[in-house]
């Protein structure tokens, strides 16, 4: 006889135990149960024992109906998921999904929340870890629902800062990328949305390193997360997130206004990118100031320094 699995191991285990007592409660074998979702019986058996795979959320939604757990199991599979990363990753996620607005800067791919999903899937089809397909399913899954999270919360706001890089490099192919650079014309276009594009010409900056997001809670608190290719860190010490904070205000300042950058992103789409016309650093800054007047924001937030406002002359 196997060994029982403490329910209370993790959340993984606690899953497991519940799809068990709901099979048996329902009379049903390994095999029926997996044959009623979709997935072989030793699929099951990796549920039920916490081994293999975690179950993708759309495994977790089959089980949920067949066995009738009242939506128990879906409540559930977030929690299993998270438990797959990192502490510090775990942290961000849950911030994420509480957060009133988002503010990113994208060092080298799209941002996870405007990907499409063929772009999300060449992306993590990299990973040596994605080499077993179900666990590629399952982070192609959750990546996809915090898209529709994000779409259904009107109230949280998204601004993200893409650099150059971003639009040129072609990942899952030409028509990926074209699918992708619609996509974030797309976005452009909703009222929570605001996108901007930071030229090459821009040169050095404070986030040369990485990507950087910035995270801000119900409660005005902010956190930061800082990533590269290798690593991934979150900063909550209030000090170091205004220092990003001011950091990424620079960012959007430097970098091409909404309605430049979404031309410049047709360019790209278009494949007459090098032939766009792209305005000086110090006419950049100067259109920047002049949106962020209009408006209605003063200042640039995160701790930025003051836009000085014009004075009507006398």
């Amino acid at each position: 006889m196997a060994k029982e699995i403490d329910p209370t191991s993790s959340m993984a285990a606690l899953f497991g135990n519940r799809v068990r007592r709901l099979r048996t409660a329902a009379g049903l074998t390994q095999a029926e149960l997996g044959a009623r979702t979709h997935v072989v019986s030793t699929r099951i058996t990796q549920v039920e024992r916490c081994s293999g795979a975690r179950p993708t959320r759309e495994l977790a939604r089959a089980l949920d109906e067949v066995l009738e757990a009242d939506g128990l199991l879906i409540d559930l599979w977030p929690y299993v998921y998270r438990e797959a990363f990192p502490d510090w990753s775990q942290k961000f996620m849950e911030y994420s999904a509480r957060a009133v607005r988002i503010r990113q800067y994208a060092a080298h791919v799209v941002p996870g929340l405007v990907q499409t999903e063929g772009y999300a899937r060449a992306l993590l089809s990299v990973y040596p870890e994605h080499e077993d397909r179900a666990k590629l399913e399952e982070r192609l899954t959750a990546r996809m629902e915090r898209q529709r999270q994000l779409a259904a919360a009107a109230h949280t706001e998204l601004w993200v800062v893409l650099d150059e890089s971003v639009l040129m490099r072609p990942v899952g192919g030409q028509a990926g990328m074209r699918a992708q650079l619609r996509r974030l014309l797309e976005a452009a276009q909703r009222r929570q949305v605001t996108l901007q594009v930071l030229p090459f010409g821009q040169g050095e900056h404070g986030s040369l390193g990485g990507s950087l997001t910035l995270l801000t809670l119900p409660d005005d608190t902010e956190v930061a997360y800082m990533e590269g290719s290798e690593y991934g860190y979150l900063l909550e010490e209030p000090t170091e997130v205004r220092r990003h904070a001011v950091i990424y205000d620079r960012l959007r300042a430097a970098a091409l206004p909404p309605d430049m950058s979404k031309d410049m992103i047709r360019s790209a789409l278009e494949g007459k990118y090098r032939g766009a016309s792209i305005p000086s650093r110090a006419a950049r800054r100067r259109l920047a100031q002049e949106q962020l007047q209009q408006s209605g924001r003063g200042r640039l937030r995160g701790g930025g320094r003051r836009v000085p406002r014009r004075r009507p002359r006398t």
